[in-house]
């Protein structure tokens, strides 16, 4: 952990969950300073210990459950959250937490949630900067006559449909592109990703992911639109969110 001990805290009301996922961070090489067995308590201690790394939350604890805690804290500590029932994901990515961990919890998953943090705080805090520097942040949509300037950053995904390039933005709006490679090159070192051959995806707007038949997959986005992952597309972005 470059040479820094990570300090972590592990909030969860079953026994052997609790003692396998401590004794797994402990063998990552993690200092727990501190172990809940229901929510009042770790949110009450958090409140006056902002040093910790990270904290591993499971989302159904006793009189206060993970997610509650994740939206108290306010991205003021990172959250990983634990559960035994994948169907939290989406709230858990909506929520911001750093990670989201199925129990039992793996070695190697857990070693990518501790990578994830590591990232996130070694992240220089002006993260958009290579957006910025490289390319503009908005693109113009038609309106009418004329045009409309739109962020970048509320985009959730473009699609290429008989040479002409939609952006989703809230709506379905028309741009100035013939295709995907275009939105590419206007904005290089955006990080957008190709998840299927006409569709180009910001992976910061993403939320949730199910499986589909194929090996394809549901992609659903911020607002709650649903597209499809490609075979190929799949597996590129459940890499590239670290899942």
């Amino acid at each position: 952990m470059n040479g820094h001990r990570m300090r972590v805290v592990v909030a969860e009301d079953e026994e052997l969950s609790m003692k396998r996922l401590v004794r797994l961070l402990q063998e990552a090489g993690c200092a727990v300073v501190n172990r809940f067995s229901e929510g009042r308590g770790t949110l009450e201690w958090l409140r006056h210990h902002k040093e910790i790394d990270a904290v591993f939350l499971d989302i159904h604890m006793p009189n206060l459950d993970g997610l509650a805690i994740l939206r108290e804290l306010n991205n003021q500590i990172p959250v990983v959250l634990t559960t035994a029932f994948s169907e939290h994901a989406v709230e858990a990515f909506d929520a911001e937490a750093a990670d989201y961990l199925l129990k039992p919890v793996t070695a190697s998953r857990l070693e990518r949630a501790l990578k994830r943090i590591e990232a996130r705080r070694n992240a220089v805090p002006a993260a958009p900067a290579p957006v910025a520097a490289s390319g503009p942040v908005r693109y113009p949509i038609h309106a009418g006559e004329g045009v409309v300037l739109v962020d970048l950053h509320k985009t959730t995904y473009f699609e290429v449909e008989n040479e002409v390039v939609w952006a989703h933005a809230g709506a379905r709006l028309r741009t100035q592109w013939t295709s995907l490679g275009e939105v590419e090159a206007a904005f290089p070192g955006s990080g957008m990703l190709r998840v299927h051959r006409h569709l180009l995806v910001r992976p910061e707007a993403v939320v949730g992911l199910k499986p589909a038949p194929g090996g394809r997959a549901l992609v659903r986005l911020l607002g709650g639109e649903e597209i499809e992952a490609s075979r190929g597309g799949a597996p590129r972005l459940r890499e590239r969110l670290g899942l």
